[in-house]
């Protein structure tokens, strides 16, 4: 390196300068000043490293040493061209730095230093260098993008298949996102303000009829055909079912009978709604009454459901025996758990029964009601419900809107079901027959084929609302006055309210409450017992009754009234 260039050369050739410079001064300063005035100059000199970036004091005579285009503009100092400089003058300004320089350590040169300042505008911050993943956190992200793009994923599957099966279910009348709206749309209702549903079955494991290996030629023909006739506004519901074997008026077929008109309007299985309609329209003739809606199920769904659910409980009211046909063997009036095949076994079964297809229908009502006391009862799980709405996406069809469905499952949860009534053809009052027709077995009204008035007239009386034209009751009115002809009065009101079977009498003498008192004797009635309770106050205990009073009777009132 050049010795002119080097830092300890630097610092020696200054100190000579400034001595130099001061024996020139006119005035002399004493020896002792100038050194201690110098050896400031010479201590930052000891702090100057090599190999890095320093910063030292230059006087001018200096700084012309190097060539005029690298040398940078040196300001001048303050002090006045025509006053001389004195000793302190000319060390104040050797110790004052005028320019800062760094050392070039590729070049050996020095170059001004940029302002402090400016170096802190444009120096860039060092990159912080990210650390490497860890195999273990690589695992856990992909582990969490993969179940993320699976979330995404099924939930995109399960609304494509949620509407495929609302479609199926509802015809194509509403999608998945239906089911997250509180929105609920009223039933259709007759002329009598009664929602009517036709619920049909057909045989087979699925909508096509296969049956174990293969598929049956009846597999379309409706093996139950069962009417629900509900009320929104009471909550009263009723089941009535037809025998598959009953005599129409015609078919597609030479026999005739009822379980055919769906197939034969339906033939190819494409055409649902033809084929549902046209049943509709065959049983609305039969009974006298319209109907709103219908209910496809594929009865050889029932196993999966019934599984699906945990097996359900039925209590029949006759016995069924039979050994050869569907091992359906059960007594009456004892309460029985079923599987799926057990269940299924029961709805087909009507060998080794007390009436055949009644009895068919009977079993398969209580097979219903089972199905619905176990859905209200059991906290299904999710894959429970999955697997339920998935089977019956598979094997129900019906004519009700999204909206509608909600509708009734809200008011299926505050129905009633206990109280839910049986309607029998054939019971009390048999107005259904077997016979034979040109060799072919049929069911036949018992008024002659196709005399169906007797039928629809007792259909009428027992799908009304009102509770005292289908109850089976008796009233007793006593008058316990001395008013004569007060019991007489109060039969002709109850009678001009829709009350029957209505008898009167003096009460014996005895001690009675004041007003009118109402007893209970029987159950039997709950319908008559509410409108009764409404009019004339609570009933009381059945053992409260005086021991005067007859007690063969369903409800017995007592007149007390005080008159003039």
């Amino acid at each position: 390196m050049d010795k002119n260039k080097s830092i300890d050369g630097l610092v020696s050739r200054r100190s000579k300068k400034a001595t130099s410079s001061a024996n020139v001064s006119k005035k002399t300063t004493p020896k002792k000043s100038t050194t201690k005035s110098i050896k400031p100059a010479v201590k930052p000199a000891k702090t100057i490293k090599v190999n890095k970036s320093v910063k030292i004091p230059i006087q001018e005579e200096i700084a012309q040493t190097k060539p005029a285009e690298s040398t940078p503009t040196i300001p001048e100092t303050s002090t006045k061209p025509d006053t001389p400089k004195t000793t302190a003058d000319i060390t104040e300004d050797f110790l004052k730095p005028t320019q800062v320089f760094d050392f070039d350590e590729k070049s050996g040169e020095l170059k001004a230093a940029k302002n402090p300042e400016e170096l802190q505008k444009t120096t860039k911050k060092p990159k912080k260098h990210k650390k490497p993943m860890s195999k273990k956190r690589k695992i856990i992200t992909w582990t969490i993008l993969i179940i993320v793009f699976l979330l995404i994923g099924g939930v995109v599957w399960l609304i494509i298949w949620g509407n495929d099966i609302i479609a199926k279910i509802t015809g194509g009348q509403g999608n998945v996102f239906d089911l997250f709206t509180e929105t609920y749309e009223p039933l259709k209702t007759d002329e009598n303000g009664r929602t009517n549903i036709l619920a049909f079955g057909t045989s087979g494991y699925n909508m096509e009829g296969e049956e174990g290996n293969g598929t049956h030629d009846g597999a379309q023909l409706t093996d139950s055909i069962m009417v629900i006739s509900l009320d929104q506004e009471t909550g009263d519901t009723a089941m009535l079912s037809l025998p598959r074997d009953l005599k129409v008026s015609s078919t597609c077929t030479a026999t005739g009978k009822v379980n055919e008109v769906y197939w034969c309007n339906n033939m190819d299985g494409n055409n649902e709604q033809a084929g549902a309609e046209a049943l509709m329209a065959e049983v609305s003739d039969i009974l006298g009454i319209d109907f709103q809606y219908y209910a496809h199920i594929n009865w050889g769904s029932l196993v999966d459901i019934v599984d699906t659910l945990g097996g359900i409980t039925i209590t029949l009211d006759e016995g069924i025996y039979d050994y050869s046909y569907t091992g359906a063997v059960y007594e009456p009036n004892t309460e029985y758990t079923l599987d799926g095949e057990e269940a299924l076994g029961l709805a087909r079964a009507r060998h080794g029964t007390t009436s055949g297809d009644f009895s068919r229908g009977a079993s398969q009502q209580k097979i219903l009601i089972g199905i619905k006391e176990k859905i209200f009862e059991k906290s299904l799980s999710i894959t429970n419900l999955l697997g339920l709405a998935s089977t019956l996406g598979d094997n129900l069809r019906t004519n009700f809107s999204i909206d509608e469905m909600k509708t009734l499952a809200h008011l299926s949860s505050a129905f009633d079901f206990d109280s839910m009534r049986q309607i029998s053809l054939i019971e009390p009052t048999p107005l259904m027959t077997t016979g034979s027709i040109n060799g072919i077995s049929y069911v036949l009204p018992s008024a002659g084929a196709g005399n169906y008035g007797a039928i629809q007239k007792y259909v009428a009386k027992m799908f009304s609302s009102d509770p005292r034209n289908y109850e089976d009751y008796t009233i007793l009115v006593l008058n316990a006055t001395e008013t004569p002809g007060l019991a007489a009065t109060e039969k002709e009101s109850l009678k001009e309210a829709g009350y029957d079977n209505i008898y009167t009498d003096d009460a014996p003498e005895d001690e009675y409450n004041e007003g009118y008192t109402l007893y209970a004797l029987t159950d039997a009635a709950p319908g008559t017992q509410k409108l009764l309770e409404e009019k004339y106050g609570p009933t009381q205990p059945f053992d409260t009754i005086p021991t005067t009073i007859p007690t063969d009777y369903d409800f017995v009132l007592i007149i007390n009234t005080i008159t003039e």
